[in-house]
């Protein structure tokens, strides 16, 4: 099983519709329907997170990135490959069970470019 990166300290982040989110914040929890399909919900190191809004959420604007304190996770995350079956894929986290909404510590928008292209978050 794969383990978290060593370089890789702080918050993880997670893309939603915020319509979603505002349904989740109601709920106390935000269940993504990866949950349900695969048994856990995408997750993203803030570097990581415009690989896949570009590919599955490309030109959408109505996106919000929730900032996750892993410490007030209930269940457990694990960084494995994010091309399943490829060992040496880049590694994400997976979140194995339902985000509690105290785990989120801000939301931001997250919008692509005028291209629609989602770009790299800014290192601080």
């Amino acid at each position: 099983m794969a383990t978290e990166p060593l370089a890789h300290t702080g918050p993880l982040v997670h893309i939603c519709a915020r319509a979603q989110w505002e349904a989740a914040r109601a709920n106390g929890e935000y269940r993504a329907p990866s949950l349900a399909e695969v048994g856990f919900i995408h997750l993203s190191a803030p570097y990581q997170a415009h690989l896949p809004a570009d590919r599955i959420f490309r030109g959408r604007q109505d996106l919000v990135l929730l900032w996750l304190d892993p410490a007030r996770l209930a269940h457990p995350v694990k960084w494995e490959p994010g091309v399943p079956g490829d060992p040496d894929s880049m590694r994400f986290p997976h979140l194995y069970g339902p985000l509690p909404v105290a785990a989120v510590v801000e939301v931001t928008d997250y919008r692509p470019d005028a291209n629609g292209t989602f770009v790299p978050l800014p290192v601080s």
